[in-house]
């Protein structure tokens, strides 16, 4: 390939660590191996308990090492390295995915055949399971529930999902975007600092009339949950937190009403009673934390709100 002509333009390769330098390294060789070469790659350490620098450049020389002072959570930590990338393309991938050639090619392609594409997600697969679908496109938000589901989860990859689509949200494990479209929309919200922020990103875009696709033909391996584990505290604290969050900034007044109301009515009873019945104490006061964070700061400025 000859850098820098049309065909190859300079990608940038975002991605976060955090206490989990031997997963990251793994992309790391996963990327060197991988078929297109016009890269710049960035890795952002949110504040691990030890300097991983020394063994992410052993895996990958080249790879530009930013060190946080504090853990800036999913968003601030893909906005430093998103304000350090010098490509025409920014391309955010999770630490705990590996790359398959043609991967962004796939997803180059989709900005040439499609002028309205403001991000672009792959197919995912889980690493651990092949040929077992994560990832085919997400269907809507409800916004009676404020939940959703990807396309295709857990499904055993026949073909089924093998067209280009538009779809409603990315997988924020991994997201390319055109620079010139993210100086238009803007940063990652890092009022989230972990889930859901990539759903609240997708409708900034959306709002600038920017569609979001799902690309088959590009395939990405993912170790699902290695970094804060399937069932913690942390996880149940912030998808309550954040998926109130997400459901007062981008839903219409008369939705939201809906949706508090099913809230008190349905989620917070079951819950509780739910975490109680398992023991889980640890995630009752998580799931509890969340609901208080948002009653605390119920003033909050939460631009872009939906009217």
């Amino acid at each position: 390939m000859l850098p820098g002509n049309n065909n190859t333009p300079l990608v940038s390769i975002v991605t976060v660590n955090y206490n989990t330098a031997a997963v990251t390294c793994e992309l790391l060789t996963s990327i060197a191996k991988n078929s297109y070469s016009h890269l710049e790659v960035i890795v952002v350490d949110n504040a691990s308990i030890e300097d991983p620098t020394a063994a992410l450049l052993q895996a990958y020389p080249a790879a530009k090492v930013i060190r946080s002072e504090v853990n800036k959570g999913f968003a601030g930590g893909n906005n430093l390295g998103i304000l350090a990338a010098t490509g025409s393309y920014i391309f955010l991938v999770n630490n705990d995915t590996e790359f398959t050639d043609g991967l962004i090619e796939g997803l180059l392609d989709i900005f040439s055949l499609h002028p309205d594409a403001g991000i672009v997600s792959p197919k995912f697969h889980y690493y651990f399971h092949p040929g077992t679908i994560e990832y085919a496109g997400y269907n809507a938000v409800d916004t009676f529930t404020g939940r959703n589901s990807m396309i295709g989860c857990k499904e055993t990859d026949k073909g089924q999902y093998d067209q280009i689509t538009s779809t409603n949200y990315a997988h924020g494990g991994a997201m390319m975007i055109p620079v010139s479209i993210l100086k238009e929309v803007g940063l990652m919200p890092e009022i989230y600092f972990l889930y859901y922020e990539e759903f609240d990103w997708c409708e900034q875009f959306k709002r600038k009339h920017y569609k979001i696709y799902y690309q088959y033909q590009s395939l990405i391996y993912h170790k699902e949950s290695m970094t804060t584990g399937k069932n913690s505290p942390l996880k149940t604290y912030y998808l309550t937190r954040n998926r109130i969050l997400f459901m007062r900034r981008n839903v219409k007044l008369s939705a939201r009403i809906f949706f508090l109301f099913y809230l008190m009515v349905f989620t917070i009873p079951k819950n509780t009673l739910s975490f109680i019945a398992r023991k889980e104490i640890a995630h009752l006061k998580a799931f509890w934390k969340g609901i208080f964070w948002n009653i605390k700061h119920h003033r909050l400025n939460l631009v872009p709100c939906v009217a």
